[in-house]
C-alpha cells in the first residue's frame, strides 16, 4: 500500500503561521498534522505502508529540512519516503500527476489539511473507496450520490437541491491507482480545466463512467486546520481523543512547579509550567517556557515564552516571547510583544 500526499500548498487562511512552516507541518496535539493524517490512514487500512510520495510546491519554501522531517516522518511508519513537486497552482488531479511515477498498485491518496478518526475496514470488493462524514449543510460540500445499491454513482459539488447528506473529505482509496492515472492523464491531455486547475474529480468521473465500483466509507470525526480557530478546536477534540485512549501527554522531562494542568493536555519535552493554570484543550510544544499564566483551549508552539497571561482560543508561533493580557490572541514565529 502506498499513500499519496498532495501539500504544495502555502496555507494562507492559516497565517501567519504558516508564514515560515507548511500547514501540514504544524503540530496539533504534539504531532504534525500529515504526521497524524498518515498514522491514522495505516489504522483503517490496516496494510503494511510500503511507500509514502509527498507532493511539496516551490523548494524555497519546501526546503530541504522540511523533506528530511517528512521522511522521518516516513520512516517512522515503515515506510519510503518520496518527493515530488507541484510547481504550479494547477488543482488536485495534475497535483497528483505529478507523482506520475508512484501511481501503480493500492494506493491512499490524502490531501494534508484534514484530520479523521474512523473505524471501517476496505471493501475487497470496491475499485476504490471515496471516505465521507456526514454534515448538516450538505449544500457547502461536495458530496457522493448513491445508488439504490449503496455505491456511489456520482460526485456533486455544493448541490442546490438535497442529493445526499455524505461530504468528501478529501481522503480516496484505489485497489490500482494507475487507473486513475489513466484516467487523469487524459483529462491533462483535453485540457479538461475548471478554472484553469486539473480536478481528481473528473479523473474519478472517468473511471466511475468505465464501470469501476465505488464506494462510500464513512468516518465518524473529521477535523480540519484551515483557519486559526478551525485548527484550535482540532487541537482541543484531537486531545480528547488521545486521552480516552490513555496516551501519555505530559512528557517526563517537562518541569511543573505550582502549577494546575487540566486535561487533556499536551506538554512537551522540556517545557516548564511555572505558578500557572494549564488546560483544557492546551498543546505545549517543545521547550517552552509559562509562568504566571492561565491558559485554556490554546496552541502554543516550540522554545516561547509566555508570562503573566490570560488566553484562552489562541495559536502562538514558534520562538515567541509574550508578556501581557490579551485574552485570543493569534501569533507567528520569532515575535515579541512585552
Amino acid at each position: 500500500m502506498k499513500i499519496i500526499v498532495p501539500m504544495a500548498g502555502r496555507g494562507s487562511r492559516l497565517r501567519p503561521h504558516t508564514l515560515t512552516v507548511p500547514k501540514p507541518l504544524i503540530p496539533v496535539a504534539g504531532v504534525p498534522i500529515v504526521e497524524q493524517l498518515v498514522r491514522d490512514i495505516a489504522d483503517v487500512v490496516k496494510q503494511p505502508i510500503k511507500e509514502v510520495a509527498f507532493i511539496l510546491g516551490d523548494p524555497a519554501f519546501f526546503g530541504d529540512e522540511i523533506v528530511n522531517q517528512l521522511m522521518v516522518l516516513a520512516k517512522k511508519i515503515g515506510a519510503q519516503g518520496k518527493i515530488y513537486r507541484q510547481l504550479e497552482p494547477l488543482g488536485t488531479g495534475h497535483a497528483i500527476m505529478c507523482a506520475e511515477s508512484s501511481l501503480s498498485g493500492p494506493a491512499v491518496v490524502a490531501f494534508a489539511d484534514t484530520l479523521i478518526r474512523a473505524k471501517f475496514s476496505l471493501d475487497s470488493k470496491a475499485d476504490s473507496i471515496i471516505w465521507v462524514k456526514k454534515v448538516l449543510k450538505p449544500e457547502a460540500y461536495g458530496v457522493v450520490q448513491l445508488n439504490t445499491e449503496g455505491a456511489i454513482k456520482e460526485l456533486v459539488e455544493k448541490p442546490k437541491s438535497f442529493v445526499s447528506d455524505l461530504a468528501v473529505i478529501g481522503i480516496y482509496y484505489f485497489k490500482e491507482i494507475e487507473k486513475l492515472k489513466k484516467e487523469l492523464q487524459a483529462v491533462l491531455d483535453q485540457k479538461l480545466t475548471h478554472g484553469g486547475e486539473y480536478l481528481i474529480n473528473d479523473g474519478i468521473k472517468r473511471m466511475m463512467n468505465a464501470g469501476n465500483l465505488f464506494l462510500p466509507g464513512e468516518v465518524h470525526e473529521w477535523m480540519d486546520c484551515g483557519n486559526k480557530q478551525i485548527t484550535i478546536e482540532t487541537n482541543t477534540k484531537m486531545l480528547g481523543f488521545l486521552d480516552a485512549e490513555g496516551k501519555e501527554m505530559i512528557h517526563p522531562s517537562a518541569r511543573i512547579e505550582n502549577t494546575k494542568i487540566i486535561p487533556p493536555c499536551y506538554v512537551g519535552q522540556n517545557v516548564k509550567l511555572i505558578n500557572s493554570s494549564i488546560g483544557p484543550g492546551v498543546s505545549i510544544g517543545i521547550g517552552t517556557v509559562i509562568e504566571n499564566s492561565t491558559i485554556s483551549h490554546s496552541l502554543i508552539q516550540n522554545n516561547s515564552r509566555i508570562s503573566n497571561a490570560t488566553l484562552n482560543q489562541a495559536m502562538i508561533g514558534n520562538q515567541v516571547t509574550f508578556d501581557g493580557k490579551f485574552t485570543q490572541i493569534s501569533i507567528g514565529d520569532h515575535t515579541e510583544i512585552i
